[in-house]
């Protein structure tokens, strides 16, 4: 394969960083990250690439907001292909505050179509941008029976899911009106190493690791379809690699499982009780099921690799060998936070 030169917006996040590792060691492409490095976007995810003599040349990051146009539109000049993960991604922090989740997932993606269009416009013979939005199965919706498919209307029930369909939206309006070379992959619950403990996985392990409640959501019925971050991370490259230009692709994980049957997982990994998990006040609008027809992409040739149990195992393993890590992140205005959102809610709690 030819060598790409390839803008990665959110690279310094969970699933980019993944992404850029894994990309850097599968290809001689060039990759430029751009990450704004807030509270979830950390240096320390792709510094063993940028440390690496074997890929340190072929890496470089720029801290900047993808909302800032004279700044994207400079980056996007020089590539070949942008795939954004930049995102505020955590439900529970856009029912506090969605304008965050706005700004990023809306007027920077409008940013960023901007300056493929205009780069388009200008590169004559070296050929179009390839755009790849990189979005999530929340915008389904609740799936109250079967799977959600490409065509299904979308219907999200969150300011973080809006945003993200919001985004959507506008990369289908670009390909249908300005002729971009446009794709979006809507993935399933990802975890696995890096992820911030904000998120379900991430915070209980850290949470039992220190023998602290386990704050489960209701009944914990909710269900969801998991995928490693390794096989959510090689799904977004197959699909850069050879999707369709305007397509949409389902990264499902065949991984379905209810928050109970991942907390108890969690804890048997861990060799903890379950007299840690305790059952608080759900959130709102808590969607009960998602799950997506990942067909498209499996007739395409690509198939998840790594099974719930094991990746399970893997996540444990990480979190447990990089105690300074996830406590660096459990710093600054995490205790604030962790009140605001759990702090009431294990007050009224009851045993699960």
């Amino acid at each position: 394969m030819v060598a790409r030169r390839l803008l990665v917006t959110g690279g310094a996040g969970f699933i980019g960083s993944t992404f850029v590792r894994r990309r850097l060691a599968a290809t001689t492409d060039h990759i430029t990250v751009i990450d704004k490095l807030t509270y979830a976007g950390s240096l320390g995810t792709i510094k063993p690439v940028m440390d690496d003599p074997a890929t340190a040349d072929r890496v470089r990051f720029v801290q900047g907001d993808v909302a800032d146009a004279d700044l994207v539109r400079e980056l996007v000049a020089d590539c070949d292909a942008v795939v954004n993960f930049a995102a505020e991604s955590h439900v529970d922090r856009s029912i506090l505050d969605a304008t965050a989740f706005l700004r990023t997932g809306v007027l920077g993606v409008h940013a960023l179509l901007e300056a493929v269009r205009l780069a388009d416009e200008t590169r004559g013979d070296r050929g179009r941008v390839r755009y790849l939005q990189v979005s999530t199965d929340e915008v389904y919706g609740p799936v109250m029976s079967g799977l959600s498919v490409e065509t299904d209307t979308v219907r999200p029930r969150s300011p973080y899911s809006a945003a993200k369909a919001a985004g959507e939206l506008l990369v289908q309006a670009y390909h249908l009106t300005h002729g971009l070379d446009t794709l979006i992959t809507r993935g399933a619950n990802t975890y696995g190493p890096y992820q911030h403990p904000e998120k379900l996985i991430p915070l209980f392990i850290t949470n039992a690791l220190q023998d602290l409640p386990l704050p489960m959501y209701g009944d914990g019925s909710q269900r969801r379809d998991w995928m490693f971050v390794d096989d959510h991370a090689d799904g977004i490259a197959f699909v850069l690699d050879q999707g369709a230009g305007g397509g949409t692709y389902n990264v499902a994980g065949h991984e379905e499982r209810t928050n109970r049957e991942v907390t108890a997982t969690v804890l048997a990994a861990l060799g903890k009780d379950w007299s840690l998990v305790r059952s608080v006040p759900d959130r709102p609008a808590h969607d009960v099921r998602y799950a997506m027809d990942p067909a498209r992409l499996t007739e395409m040739g690509w198939l998840p690799r790594v099974t719930f149990d094991d990746g399970i195992a893997r996540t444990v393993a990480w979190y447990q060998a990089h105690t300074p890590w996830w406590q660096a992140h459990r710093g600054g205005d995490w205790a604030a936070y962790y009140e605001q959102q759990y702090g009431w809610r294990l007050q009224q709690s009851t045993e699960a």
